[in-house]
């Protein structure tokens, strides 16, 4: 299994935790060790949506990455 597609994997785990908040997020690009995600619905605007990428999302992918940089938010 290649990195794209543990990083699909790892973020198909989350969504349905996403998806109970009413949010959801898309898998955009992993470039550069960096992962390049859209939150949308209720994440989108989420006052704790910089938390959610960074202790949810970042180090879940992490433990399936471990070259992965971070995880970076394209605003919609």
């Amino acid at each position: 299994m290649n990195e794209t597609e543990k990083i699909l994997e790892v973020l198909n785990q989350l969504r349905p935790y996403l998806n109970s908040e009413g949010g959801d997020v898309e898998f955009v690009k992993y470039e550069e060790e960096y992962v390049y995600i859209k939150l949308y619905g209720a994440c989108a605007s989420c006052g704790f949506r910089d938390l959610t990428i960074q202790d949810n999302i970042y180090e879940a992918i992490k433990e399936e990455v471990p070259k992965c940089k971070g995880v970076i938010n394209i605003e919609l």
